[in-house]
């Protein structure tokens, strides 16, 4: 029977887990922050969101007041839903290739899910170096 020596194998996930955060850092680092922006048809209302749907930002022209106060909320919903969505496909993009197929379920199940090529929220694709 071969003898399972504790603190070798330790050694070695501990060495493999570093390795992983050295390539996601350097993936962060070359892709800048990791969030998703969505604007409407009109420019008036734009936000911004970090994964996981944190609001960082909104900003309202003069011309989104217009349309009242439930309709502004409204929007701010649903701007803030494709944000989210891009954020999470964002994560993904930087995050799946340093983690592999069982990140990629990790990363699908905390909602972090790539979007369809075709997708009209899509209109910012993550590319590493620039935005």
């Amino acid at each position: 029977m071969t003898e399972f020596d504790v603190d070798q194998e330790a050694g070695r996930v501990r060495e493999q887990v570093d390795r992983t955060a050295e390539q996601a850092r350097e993936r962060f680092a070359r892709a800048g922050s990791v969030t998703g922006r969505a604007e409407s048809a009109d420019g008036a209302i734009r936000v911004e969101v970090a994964p996981g749907g944190l609001l960082t930002d909104v900003r309202l022209t003069s011309a989104a007041l217009r349309g009242g106060s439930e309709a502004v909320a409204r929007q701010i919903v649903e701007l803030a839903d494709r944000a989210t969505r891009r954020a999470g496909d964002r994560m993904y993009r930087a995050l799946a290739p340093v983690l592999g197929p069982e990140g990629e379920t990790h990363l699908t199940r905390l909602g972090y899910e790539p979007l369809p090529d075709d997708d009209e929220d899509d209109v910012a694709p993550f590319r590493l170096g620039g935005r």
